[in-house]
């Protein structure tokens, strides 16, 4: 087994486990195996690539990516701004961020796992053995993501420190920098786990879960809109050349606690707020870890609430839904059941909420970086990069992991698999796609103003026409039933026609928009046509 470079180091120290009576052999043993796990988890940011190969090296990768995104978003920071005290609070705002984002979304299943009790604590391993192998395993992890993350920043700033101090002043700096990685870390995982504590004291596992999975959601989102900020850094250039005024109510940001340090000991600054904010760095990483250490025993014991789910009441409105207005009587349940999967598939969540998260925010990113061409003939076509996410949600509604409880459609006196189908379609279209569509369009009719109503309406009936062909390109497939590991299965070809006919749809509304009353003809168009191709893409074969 893999003699990792923590474990070598943890080798000096041993005696430090032994003076708090933790059994080292067992501890580098179980942290060993834990590092080995790492290699092969995927990480929740790339959970579209579900193909794994064996013996590779996940976490490896996954550093790789952090480093590259290091590179965009520190190395622009730390060439533009001159003042280290405002760089290195905006560098640890925006690791603070990123981390916290990454331990909830990567190592909550570590910090709230509860197989380690059932496995590891029936064999002669005490508790505090087992949790001191958690907390440095998530330590080392959160290390080598910040390490990977700021790679870029260190070797920018200390060649930027050498050119413009001295190679002394640079090595101390960087010293002092890393000290505060291990020092971020620390704080970060300590909030984390007292978070967890408050949850589980409130609400139930089924909550925490819940949260847990948004989180990775925003992170996901963050991730891949991320660059869209990034790569307009330099447009903000003189405001990022800016003098600090230190004012008390500094002392509330964690971040500036992290770059009071910096002002006072390389540039002798010694204002009290500074000081007020040198102290709070060291102070609350160590009481707060302090707590942390009180509380773990019944941090503990409130994992068991992971097991139970919540008891909600039921709606007394739940009678009435505007679906049955729009869902014929025999695929009413099936919508039901297709709209709670949707709610409540965790997977399916983190795979499609993404996407909509970027629909939501391209259209007035283009908006926005056009703005100079002019946007009152054209802005209205934006819309259709919400149309972007309908192949994903149509693919993935027909894939879980659980895709075995499908069984149950086969059991139904519905023999049609087309009414199943359908309703599935409708529950995307009412309970996904049609609020993205009403939120987009409010800010396109405060943008544009009123006179694009008629065009939302175009829009909207080629969104829903797009669905059916989505559907049909796909083959129909029941929701939820096939196996997750198929997903990427002829995905390219899928999204490269889908893709291809998307773009029909804005093409024939500018033709239809330069005729007087076309775009009136055109809604006409769109609502026989959708009568056709939901009816005959739609139609039991014998």
């Amino acid at each position: 087994m893999r003699n990792f470079l923590l474990l070598r180091v943890l080798d000096r120290f041993k005696f430090v486990f032994k003076k708090f009576k933790i059994d080292y052999p067992v501890l580098r043993k179980i942290l060993q195996i834990k590092l080995l796990m790492d290699t092969r988890r995927l990480p929740s940011s790339a959970v579209n690539n579900v193909n794994k190969k064996k013996d590779k090296n996940y976490f490896f990768t996954s550093l790789l990516v952090y480093a590259f995104m290091g590179l965009f978003i520190f190395v622009p920071l730390t060439i533009v701004i001159d003042n280290m005290f405002v760089l290195m609070s905006i560098v640890f705002g925006i690791l603070l961020f990123l981390i916290t984002s990454t331990v909830i979304s990567e190592f909550s299943t570590v910090l709230l796992d509860l197989r380690d009790k059932s496995i590891i604590l029936t064999k002669p391993v005490e508790n505090k053995t087992l949790s001191a192998a958690k907390f440095l395993h998530i330590l080392n992890y959160l290390s080598s993501i910040t390490f990977s993350l700021t790679l870029p920043l260190i070797i920018t700033l200390f060649i930027k420190l050498v050119l413009k101090e001295s190679l002394i002043f640079s090595v101390m700096f960087i010293l002092v920098l890393l000290l505060e990685f291990i020092l971020l870390n620390l704080f970060i995982i300590v909030i984390t786990t007292l978070l967890y504590i408050f949850i589980l004291k409130y609400f139930s596992g089924e909550k925490l879960k819940d949260i847990i999975n948004y989180i990775q959601i925003l992170l996901t989102i963050t991730i891949i809109i991320g660059y869209q900020v990034v790569v307009r850094i330099f447009q903000f250039e003189n405001l990022f050349k800016i003098d600090f005024v230190a004012r008390w109510y500094h002392c509330f940001i964690p971040p500036l606690w992290f770059g009071a340090p910096f002002e006072v000991i390389f540039n002798n600054q010694y204002n009290v707020i500074y000081l007020i904010n040198v102290f709070l760095f060291i102070f609350v990483p160590v009481v707060t870890f302090i707590i942390y250490l009180k509380l773990i025993p019944k941090f503990e014991e409130s994992l068991a609430k992971l097991n139970s789910s919540d008891t909600k009441k039921k709606n007394k409105f739940s009678k009435w839904r505007f679906s049955k207005l729009l869902v014929k009587k025999e695929e009413h349940k099936f919508y039901k059941i297709s709209s709670l999967l949707m709610k409540k598939e965790r997977d399916f969540k983190l795979r499609v909420y993404p996407s909509l998260g970027i629909s939501l925010v391209f259209p007035f990113i283009f908006i926005f970086q056009n703005a100079s061409l002019g946007i009152e003939g054209v802005g209205i076509y934006y819309i259709y990069f919400c149309a972007l996410m309908i192949p994903s949600l149509v693919m993935t509604l027909s894939y879980s992991s659980n895709y075995k409880g499908a069984w149950i459609y086969y059991t139904t006196p519905i023999k049609d698999k087309f009414v199943i189908v359908k309703a599935s379609l409708k529950a995307i279209i009412i309970r996904l796609l049609l609020p993205l569509f009403i939120v987009e369009s409010i800010i396109f009719i405060y943008i544009l103003g009123m006179k694009i109503l008629i065009d939302l309406l175009a829009v909207f009936l080629g969104f829903i026409a797009f669905v059916a062909i989505c559907s049909k390109i796909h083959g129909n497939r029941l929701p939820m039933s096939d196996s997750i590991d198929n997903i990427n299965k002829g995905q390219g070809m899928f999204i490269f026609l889908t893709m291809l006919i998307l773009g029909i749809f804005p093409l024939f509304h500018y033709i239809s928009s330069i005729f007087n009353y076309g775009i009136y003809i055109y809604c006409v168009i769109l609502i026989i046509f959708n009568l056709i191709i939901w009816k005959l893409f739609f139609i039991k074969k014998s």
